[in-house]
């Protein structure tokens, strides 16, 4: 399998225009994740206090910070995404929800974020299988342990297994695909695309040891949809 050297590359504008459409029907409970997200968030921080949120991966829908904004007013959120025309659209969705005042934006990756500044708590949802390789993945999440204050929550959402090799799951996501009107030969480009362009952790095991090497502790996990599967753990 070869994967992209820059995985920001293949968010370009083309990819941030129909991206929540496609989300939502690649990930079946796109909407119920976020939300429990920020439930779970709101029920570990408190609704009711000042909070910095630190949105890695935060281009596309902006899901993150507007469920997270309806439950707590004082939340502030800093979002970093590497590709441009993602980040863009997520701000102008965060625009659209009167969240401007609320959000500050940043070009780049985890590791160009200031580390002097300790966040309360961090996201990071649908970006991890795109990292190829183990060592990418566990930089991310030490980049993002290391800007928050110890105790805080980190919600981490992103495929896991290894596609090829959990066959009755991929053909399901295929059946999905097909249920919101795809053709057969649309399928299977999907399907391909898939195949080549991820590098899901291979296993819920993976994920945790990812977590545990990073500095986090006491994962549990709240949702799980075919490949999906979003976990809340806390900073040690």
């Amino acid at each position: 399998m070869t994967l992209p050297t820059d995985p920001a590359a293949k968010f370009d504008a083309s990819r941030a225009g129909e991206y929540l459409t496609q989300s939502r029907i690649a990930l079946a409970g796109y909407d119920a994740c976020h939300e429990l997200a920020a439930c779970l968030l709101s029920a570990a921080i408190g609704a009711d206090r000042e909070a910095s949120i630190l949105v890695a991966g935060a281009g596309g829908s902006a899901m993150e910070m507007i469920t997270a904004a309806r439950l707590a007013p004082k939340w502030r959120f800093h979002a970093v995404d590497p590709s441009a025309p993602m980040l863009d659209l997520a701000m102008s969705r965060t625009a659209d929800a009167r969240l401007a005042d609320r959000v500050t934006s940043q070009l780049g990756v985890v590791a160009d974020v200031q580390r002097d500044r300790s966040y309360n708590a961090a996201t990071l949802i649908g970006v991890l299988h795109h990292l190829p390789g183990e060592d990418a993945k566990r930089a991310i999440l030490i980049d993002i342990a290391a800007r928050l204050a110890a105790g805080a929550p980190f919600i981490l959402a992103c495929n896991h297994y290894a596609y090829a090799e959990q066959p009755l799951l991929l053909s399901a996501w295929g059946e999905r695909w097909r249920m919101q009107g795809a053709s057969e030969d649309e399928v299977k480009q999907k399907l391909g695309k898939i195949l080549q362009g991820a590098d899901p952790p291979h296993s819920e095991q993976a994920v945790l040891d990812l977590l545990a090497e990073a500095g986090f502790e006491r994962p549990q996990r709240f949702f799980s949809s075919l490949f999906w599967g979003a976990w809340i753990c806390w900073r040690r």
